[in-house]
C-alpha cells in the first residue's frame, strides 16, 4: 500500500512539473511577439541617409531601393503623413516643421519603429534620420539596432537653397525662411551626428554636386562590395 502511495505521489509530481514546463514554454513563445522589431526571424538591416534640405536624399534613396532591394523610409514623409491623419501629434508636428524645427525624438523614433514593424522587408534606408544626437540616442534606446552604415550627401548651402526653392513639391517647409532655418538647425544639430558615425567608421561622404546619374554612380561602389 505504501509503495503504491509513493508511486502515485511521484506521478503527480511529474504531471505538475510537466504543466509548469508547458506554462513556461508558452510564456517564452509569447515574449518575442511583444518585442516588435526583434520578433523577426532575423534582425533587419538599417542604414541611415543624411544631408541638408534639398540635397537629393529622397531621389537617390528611391534609386538605391529599386536597384539594390532596400525599402526606403523617409522620416519627413512619415511626419507629413502623421499631419494628414487624425493623430494627436499631427498639429504639433505641423507647427514644428513649418518653423524649420525638429520634431521630438520620441515621436519620430516611434513612427519609425512602427513603419519597420509593419513592413515585411528586412533591409531599410532611413532617409533624413537621425538629425540630432538626441534622435540618435532615442533610436538606440527604443529600436536598439546598430546601423550598418550611414550615407552623408554633401552639398554647399547656396546650391541647397536653390534646389529647395525650385523643386516645387508643395511642401509646407519649402520656402526661403524655413529653408534658412533648417540649414542652421542642420549645421548645429546634424553635424555632431555625422562626426559620431565618422569616428565609428560607418559614414560614407558622397559629393552631391552633379546630375542625378553622376551622384548615383558615386554610390555604386558602396553597394557593390
Amino acid at each position: 500500500m505504501l509503495r503504491r502511495v509513493t508511486w502515485l505521489f511521484t506521478k503527480l509530481n511529474q504531471v505538475a512539473y510537466g504543466l509548469k514546463f508547458l506554462e513556461a514554454f508558452s510564456t517564452e513563445v509569447l515574449k518575442p511577439a511583444e518585442a516588435g522589431i526583434l520578433s523577426r526571424a532575423r534582425t533587419p538591416t538599417i542604414n541611415f541617409v543624411l544631408g541638408g534640405p534639398g540635397v537629393g536624399k529622397g531621389t537617390q534613396c528611391t534609386r538605391i531601393a529599386e536597384t539594390y532591394g532596400f525599402t526606403h523610409l523617409s522620416v519627413g514623409d512619415l511626419l507629413r503623413n502623421e499631419i494628414s491623419s487624425t493623430s494627436e501629434y499631427g498639429d504639433m508636428i505641423l507647427e514644428t516643421i513649418t518653423k524649420g524645427k525638429i520634431v521630438s525624438s520620441e515621436v519620430t523614433v516611434n513612427l519609425l519603429k512602427k513603419a519597420i514593424e509593419t513592413s515585411e522587408a528586412d533591409r531599410f534606408l532611413v532617409d533624413g534620420f537621425p538629425r540630432t544626437e538626441e534622435n540618435r540616442v532615442a533610436y538606440e534606446q527604443i529600436i536598439e539596432i546598430e546601423p550598418e552604415f550611414v550615407l552623408f550627401f554633401d552639398c554647399d548651402e547656396e546650391e541647397l537653397v536653390k534646389r529647395v526653392l525650385h523643386r516645387n513639391q508643395g511642401r509646407v517647409d519649402d520656402n526661403i525662411d524655413t529653408t534658412m532655418e533648417r540649414l542652421k538647425v542642420f549645421e548645429a544639430k546634424t553635424l555632431p551626428v555625422i562626426r559620431y558615425y565618422t569616428e565609428k567608421g560607418k559614414l560614407y561622404k558622397i559629393n552631391a554636386i552633379g546630375t542625378e546619374d553622376e551622384i548615383f554612380e558615386r554610390l555604386r561602389p558602396i553597394f557593390s562590395t
